[in-house]
């Protein structure tokens, strides 16, 4: 009979692993769609968008070293001068760590500013945190990437 029970308690075990990771990929799969809305937005300048995936307490850093909070994120954002053609987040990971996920890409945009075209390549880190449930982006930092 304990022989029985160890080998059930083993079963069990194997499952109780499986469910964590199920877990860990749907929560990769809604912090995946948070970020695609925030480029979303980022491209279409849709500050509904922007403030729904970010904390009101975001800290915003810029590859030049400017930092701003979420309403001068936003502001900034909604009323930018140039017209982004593309907008891409390349190569892009999530980690998670309990509530706490950091999503790192390559971002890549095209926008004709003022009539003049415009590329810009740099790598950003993003931290996201789960606020009452939902993932809201906390801080994100974006730097220049080497040169090859």
């Amino acid at each position: 009979m304990r022989h029985f029970k160890v080998i059930v308690a083993m079963f069990l075990f194997q499952f109780s692993g499986w469910a964590q990771d199920k877990t860990v990929s749907k929560d990769e799969a809604v912090i995946a769609s948070q970020v695609e809305i925030l480029r979303q937005g980022l491209m279409t300048a849709d500050g509904s968008k922007l403030a729904a995936v970010t904390a009101s307490a975001l800290s915003y850093g810029h590859s030049g070293g400017n930092i701003e909070n979420q309403s001068a994120f936003i502001d900034n954002v909604v009323k930018k001068k140039s017209n982004v053609v593309l907008l891409e987040f390349q190569s892009q990971t999530i980690s998670i760590v309990g509530e706490t996920a950091i999503v790192r890409h390559i971002f890549l945009s095209r926008a004709k500013d003022g009539g003049v075209d415009k590329e810009t390549k740099i790598g950003v880190m993003q931290v996201w945190q789960k606020q009452k449930k939902q993932w809201l982006m906390i801080a994100r930092q974006a730097y220049k990437l080497p040169t090859p």
